[in-house]
């Protein structure tokens, strides 16, 4: 499962009081880090709100229902990177759809707008994604949120909600939207084993690197 992930260190059991500082450490350096980034990421928001609104007129924001840990679900903020009637189009493109069921993906979605494109390929659109890890219902680093819910896991898939999702992953850096579900939620398991912040920040700067070849975003 890791063959390609020389960098992940073997699976080290830690006592719990270990684990316990791990998670107040990783929640300081999302809290600090997003409230560092946040100005910039404002700045730079209101330019991108006026490239999507300009585009295609409609809101620039899109809010949608994911599914956080514990299987809660919570309101994830993302730029809109699709006509504002992209869900009552979706039916009509369900026969392209590239992953495997629950999961939806079209290679070429005709829905994505121009600016949505390039806001894919650079993963800008994720940016206000910082407003959620600052509320604490995600983490910089965590499994990627499902828009659809946990009552459509099979029981192994639920080891990924154990933990707050992120907004970039081991999968992201991994392959990104390349990887069905099965293969993603393994690559979060084999992340759940081995957590730590030195991985959390190989995982970091990794998610440049795999944002700026572009593999795999669409």
């Amino acid at each position: 499962m890791l063959a390609n992930l020389e960098w992940v260190e073997p699976i080290q059991p830690r006592p719990w009081s270990s684990r316990r500082n791990y998670r107040i450490l990783k929640r300081v350096m999302d809290f600090g880090l997003s409230a560092i980034l946040l100005p910039f990421a404002v700045v730079l928001g209101a330019v991108i709100a006026l490239a999507i609104w300009v585009n295609s007129p409609g809101p620039a924001l899109y809010v949608q229902y994911r599914t956080g840990r514990g299987g809660q679900r919570f309101r994830m903020l993302k730029f809109r990177t699709m006509v504002s009637n992209a869900e009552q189009l979706k039916a009509n493109y369900a026969h392209l759809n590239v992953l495997s069921w629950p999961d939806f993906k079209l290679a070429q979605d005709p829905r994505v707008t121009k600016v949505g494109q390039f806001l894919r390929r650079t993963s800008l659109d994720e940016l206000p994604q910082l407003i959620n890890v600052l509320r604490g219902e995600m983490s910089l680093v965590g499994p990627r949120p499902t828009s659809f819910e946990a009552g459509t896991y099979s029981l192994w898939h639920t080891q990924r909600l154990e933990v707050l999702p992120g907004i970039t992953g081991l999968w992201q850096v991994s392959g990104r939207a390349d990887l069905d579900f099965n293969r993603r939620v393994e690559l979060d398991i084999a992340y759940l084993e081995r957590q730590s912040l030195g991985l959390d920040i190989q995982i970091l700067f990794r998610t440049f690197s795999a944002v700026l070849s572009g593999r795999g975003a669409y």
